[in-house]
């Protein structure tokens, strides 16, 4: 059901004169979809307060409540308990489009002044009315998209569970559009196993400084809820002490805050903020987390200025964020960031002196290497470090993911292709896909050189070699033997039949 529904507001967006990219059409479908989640949530709530013999005071006001300006209801004629859209008070047309942009937007904008905290429903719902707008023109085309999304149901675990599912799905139509790449989404088969081998705990404060679409603290969410039993303390630890983040673009902000209401946390402690404006220094031990989970953006490039934030001073996006990683764990904190290859082996002197850095304050203790295409979209290779802050790295085992097929958008990285990386992770045994590198050698053959750049290079010594390419001379030379035994094939055939 959700997925037809989202598939027929697409086809009205597409019509419509304000929306011209995938990107438009999550961003628009968010908000309304949000809305008819926000007017469930309150009734659920409304429900269990008066089961306590409670009562609930609604978050949003009569006048603005989904079911009195988007969908008004009348009884069915000739029946007792059905009931269809009153299409006497629901507005459309230029109605509704005034009443959106001129009234309703305004409205859930002051929820954000208006609200107790930051770490509240209310607040969310004023930061995100703050940062979108209303891009669909016709409010004949918004009449659609908001009859279509009033047949969805989000009341039971299930239907919540299909409909985050699908959300996902969207996000990732959205990566894949082109205009942003991989930037708003990282495979969630990766993110699990990522997840899997981190092994968070409840109490555990995760962390993720790029946050975009939230996929790593939705999943480490949904881990967290079915490792145990969870306790009513859990659940409040959950929800409000456990997931953190920062995103410094306003969609992917935005986006990010409604996948995790989606999944279930209602008031996600996402910060709108560019994680590299923050000076290294300024970081205390409060401000320190347990887990760091990301895919930081690669080939960004940041300002003068923002360098000046970090003792080793680039460029590049990614590289930056690592040195904020590392700072902003505690001791004993652990971490899964996804990165380019070429992390492993760069000669500049940022590159050497980042690996440096990380080898001497974390404990690297696993990289896997990932295949060409697994970041739909987005034309690098990467691989995923693993590491442990506290004690220097001594020894580092890689995973080659060597796959049988090319991923693509139609082909897709699953989790059974990291199912043999997850299992040998535990033991780090060597494999014809993996091997492990002791630091000693890596600084030892560096010595020999005379200039030591830490090289991580992925090279695996279990790899059978491919044949190497024939040179040009040779294969002429192979067809013209075989030309001519096939001419005294033909010879020996003819005298045959003669």
């Amino acid at each position: 059901m959700f997925e037809q529904t989202f598939k027929n507001i697409d086809d009205i967006l597409h019509k419509d004169a304000g929306c011209g990219s995938e990107l438009d059409y999550v961003e628009q479908t968010s908000w309304v979809l949000f809305l008819k989640y926000l007017d469930d949530l309150e009734k659920d709530k409304a429900t269990a307060a008066q089961l306590t013999g409670k009562t609930y005071t609604n978050i949003i006001e009569p006048e603005f409540q989904w079911t009195a300006w988007a969908a008004p209801k009348k009884k069915k004629d000739g029946t007792v308990s059905g009931v269809e859209l009153d299409h006497h008070k629901a507005l459309t047309g230029d109605d509704l489009a005034d009443f959106v942009n001129i009234k309703l937007f305004p409205y859930l904008k002051h929820f954000k002044t208006n609200a107790e905290s930051a770490n509240t429903i209310e607040y969310k719902i004023g930061e995100i009315f703050s940062e979108l707008k209303n891009r669909i023109q016709s409010g004949y085309n918004l009449r659609e998209v908001i009859n279509r999304i009033d047949e969805l149901r989000f009341r039971t675990h299930a239907e919540k569970h299909e409909m985050s599912h699908l959300y996902e799905s969207k996000i990732q139509n959205m990566g894949n559009a082109g205009r942003n790449g991989g930037e708003y989404y990282t495979p969630r088969p990766l993110i699990t196993t990522i997840i899997k081998v981190i092994a968070p705990k409840i109490g555990d404060k995760i962390y993720d400084g790029a946050v975009g679409s939230a996929g790593f603290l939705c999943e480490a969410f949904s881990y967290l809820q079915n490792s145990k039993t969870l306790t009513t303390t859990d659940v409040a630890t959950l929800q409000k002490n456990t997931f953190y983040g920062k995103e410094k673009k306003s969609l992917a902000y935005i986006i990010g805050i409604m996948n995790m209401i989606f999944h279930g946390i209602e008031a996600p402690n996402i910060i709108h903020t560019n994680t590299l404006a923050e000076n290294l220094a300024d970081i205390q031990e409060k401000d320190r987390y347990d887990i760091v989970l990301a895919n930081p953006p690669f080939g960004g490039k940041e300002r003068a200025e923002v360098q000046q934030n970090f003792p080793i001073k680039t460029g590049e996006t990614a590289s930056l964020f690592l040195q904020h990683f590392i700072k902003i764990m505690k001791a004993g904190g652990k971490a899964g960031v996804v990165i380019k290859n070429t992390f492993l082996s760069n000669t500049d002197n940022a590159s050497v002196s980042l690996r440096k850095l990380l080898l001497e304050n974390c404990n690297l203790h696993t990289v896997l290497d990932l295949p060409g295409g697994t970041f739909t979209g987005a034309g690098v290779k990467t691989v995923v470090l693993f590491f442990e802050k506290g004690s220097a790295t001594k020894k580092v085992w890689f995973y080659q993911l060597n796959l049988d097929r090319n991923l693509g958008k139609t082909n897709a990285l699953n989790e059974k292709d990291l199912a043999d990386f997850v299992a040998l992770q535990h033991t780090k045994a060597d494999s014809e896909n993996s091997w492990s590198i002791d630091i000693k050698d890596v600084i030892s053959s560096g010595a020999e050189k005379d200039q030591n750049i830490f090289d991580l290079s992925a090279k695996n010594p279990n790899k059978k070699e491919e044949a190497a390419l024939r040179h040009p001379q040779q294969i002429l030379t192979q067809m013209k033997e075989l030309d001519a035994e096939t001419e005294e094939i033909l010879k020996n055939l003819e005298n045959f039949i003669v």
